[in-house]
């Protein structure tokens, strides 16, 4: 299932399902009151029973549907309970400090294989926890943090945990994962490589406003056959600007629940983010954002993320 959580003309917000051809929304808020159906958490949380029960009401005649184009998409999980991003594309690694180094110092002679990755970053996933609460979803505005001069797309796709636990094996841990998004993690870029010069972080250079870009909605995980062979397309105002492939990551979504989850309870509603695909970022290749440009991130079977860039409010 394609699971969403919207708001309707009068302003309330359910979730549901999108119907066979995306054109309606199943409402599973309107057609069963239970608690299971008041938020995707709360489904999330009822486990194989509320699912099973939702499949059965997004097959079923007796349902409300309701036309998707009336209703306005938030992120699938607004608040997601916890966020955790990653690092887990060695090419975007490499291109993005190589690319770096070669800004700081136009001529320097460095290449992506140039680069020296610290033996760590093969050893286990590195993450960072993003501000949980700076979420937004499909064709919301971006809007550009004030302190900053350069803006920063990262096309990355996302698991949420169906299921909490804690010490989690590899060989078990795909059975936690209760489905898979778009995750834009836009970043301010000049914030972060300043902040990052004092040893921790990133913090402003990836904590603000409607920074968390995810959606346009929650695909279940039945229904990815292979999470590891996603073609993952940027394009900015209408022209491409980089492809990649999931299958790249270095670190699977396996890993980082097992690693993560190391005498760490880990929760139902939790997001892990995959880190950025080689080229899905303009650090990597050139092009910052600029206000009014319109970004789109399309990943194989998750559909397109779509957002616009607008001015700072200074309020």
């Amino acid at each position: 299932m394609k699971l969403v959580t919207f708001i309707t003309p009068k302003g309330e917000q359910h979730i549901g399902a999108l119907g066979a051809d995306e054109s309606t929304i199943v409402d599973f808020t309107a057609t069963d009151p239970s608690q299971h159906f008041r938020d995707m958490l709360a489904l999330i949380d009822g486990g194989d029973p509320a699912l099973d029960a939702a499949r059965k009401m997004r097959d079923s005649a007796r349902s409300v549907v309701v036309p998707a184009a009336q209703q306005r998409l938030l992120a699938p999980v607004p608040e997601p309970r916890q966020m955790r991003d990653c690092l887990c594309f060695e090419k975007h690694l490499r291109q993005a400090r190589a690319s770096r180094m070669m800004r700081d110092d136009p001529n320097a002679n460095v290449t992506p294989e140039d680069i020296k990755v610290a033996d760590v970053w093969y050893k286990q996933p590195i993450y960072y926890k993003c501000n949980r609460f700076s979420v937004v979803g499909p064709e919301a505005d971006v809007e550009w943090p004030s302190y900053s001069q350069v803006l920063d797309y990262e096309m990355e796709f996302c698991i949420f945990t169906g299921k909490g636990g804690k010490n989690i094996a590899r060989d078990k841990a795909r059975d936690h994962i209760f489905g898979y998004a778009i995750f834009n993690d836009v970043s301010a870029r000049d914030a972060q490589a300043e902040e990052m010069t004092g040893m921790l972080g990133p913090a402003k250079g990836k904590d603000f406003d409607t920074g968390n870009v995810i959606g346009p909605w929650l695909v279940t995980a039945d229904e990815v056959a292979n999470p590891y062979d996603l073609t993952m397309t940027v394009r900015v105002n209408g022209q491409q600007r980089s492809s990649g492939n999931s299958g790249d990551m270095h670190h699977k979504f396996e890993d980082i629940l097992a690693h993560v989850s190391k005498h760490e309870t880990i929760r139902a509603g939790e997001f892990f983010g995959s880190g950025t695909v080689g080229g899905g970022c303009a650090l990597e290749i050139g092009g910052f954002l600029e206000v009014g440009d319109v970004v789109e991130l399309e990943v194989t079977g998750l559909g397109v993320l779509r957002n616009k860039i607008v001015a700072p409010k200074l309020n």
